[in-house]
């Protein structure tokens, strides 16, 4: 019983970390990048779709992404929607090809930017540690039904806060790359 409330747990805890990887990618550095534009979406023909899913994305020099559509209607479409993107980036069209310049991050923005990606760790977490507190709320009832010993649950316990632990480090790890990789000028 307690193997299953750990391999729950565990399973939770990779998803909260997947989710910081995901957020972390909203969080632009200096360089270009194509994951920045994950969360833009434009419409395809009413479908509010993926930028990828409608052009070749691709990382045209180390500050610029070069976004060729499939179809040459979608340029002035895709444009929109990266001007309309909380990304502050301004798209310009040559023909058939969409450029989009990475802006060089002064050291305000960069500052700002940590702030915003150490906000975003904690919210990490934060999540794991509920993931560890419900976890060991589940245990304490497994023993208030006398499923489970008091040893058995002092050692579920441990378990549970060694996996907390562990994914605790992981949300530092990457909080130390992605604040390194913003640094870099």
């Amino acid at each position: 019983m307690i193997n299953d409330v750990k391999k729950d747990a565990e399973e939770r805890m990779v998803k909260s970390v997947q989710s910081l990887i995901e957020a972390f990618k909203k969080v632009r550095t200096g360089r270009a990048n194509p994951a920045i534009l994950d969360s833009v979406m434009v419409d395809y023909y009413g479908t509010p779709t993926p930028i990828t899913q409608v052009a070749n994305v691709i990382v045209e020099d180390g500050r610029a992404l070069a976004i060729n559509p499939w179809e040459r209607n979608m340029v002035p479409v895709i444009e929109r929607a990266i001007l309309k993107s909380d990304l502050g980036l301004n798209p310009s069209t040559t023909g058939d090809i969409i450029r989009l310049p990475m802006p060089a991050l002064t050291e305000e923005t960069r500052k700002d930017y940590i702030k915003q990606a150490r906000a975003e760790a904690e919210k990490g977490r934060v999540s794991v540690r509920n993931i560890r507190r419900d976890a060991n709320g589940t245990i304490k009832d497994l023993l208030k039904d006398k499923a489970i010993s008091e040893d058995e649950e002092r050692g579920g316990q441990d378990q549970i806060q060694k996996l907390t632990d562990k994914y605790i480090a992981e949300v530092d790890a990457l909080l130390a790359s992605k604040e390194k990789d913003l640094m870099q000028v």
